[in-house]
């Protein structure tokens, strides 16, 4: 499910949601991916309710627990996205906002696929290079050196005791 509640110019729900199934296709992600297209008011909300962490940010990844994907199997996780911090972006690399939310939305997905970049050796840079050749898109985050492009995972042991998994 996609729910923009920012427009992004050359994007629509549905456009979004050809692309997050062919991106969940190609990491072979089983399940879901709901994705939120908002402000940069709303993804500070959400870092600093799920992370303490009271800044916006570009992208925010809430894979679901693993033992309750495999009950589950229907959903994945979500991702929201600022599409505030995405035009900034797409500005200063050269590329339109459309296919800076495409990249964010590939980025998030292998999050929730089980990729850490902090953590990985490079294995997940590997895997969104080869990515956004398939898929057409121009640069991928992993790769960026530019101030103020932000990314983070909110795994489980990231969400305060007795918080709700953010439903998109």
């Amino acid at each position: 499910m996609v729910i923009l509640r920012k427009r992004v110019a050359g994007l629509s729900s549905s456009t979004l949601e050809r692309f997050v199934l062919r991106a969940r296709r190609a990491v072979r992600l089983r399940g879901t991916v709901n994705v939120l297209i908002t402000n940069s008011s709303e993804l500070r909300s959400l870092n600093r309710r799920f992370r303490g962490k009271d800044k916006p940010t570009d992208v925010l990844s809430f894979p679901l627990p693993l033992a309750e994907c495999a009950a589950d199997g229907r959903v994945a996780g979500d991702v929201a996205i600022s599409a505030d911090i995405a035009r900034e972006n797409a500005g200063r690399l050269g590329h339109t906002a459309a296919d800076e939310v495409k990249i964010l939305v590939l980025h998030g997905i292998l999050h929730l696929a089980g990729f850490d970049h902090e953590r990985d050796h490079g294995e997940m840079a590997r895997k969104e290079m080869k990515l956004r050749r398939q898929l057409n898109l121009q640069v991928a985050l992993i790769e960026r050196s530019e101030p103020g492009v932000r990314e983070v995972i909110i795994g489980k042991k990231d969400r305060p005791p007795g918080a709700k998994r953010r439903t998109a």
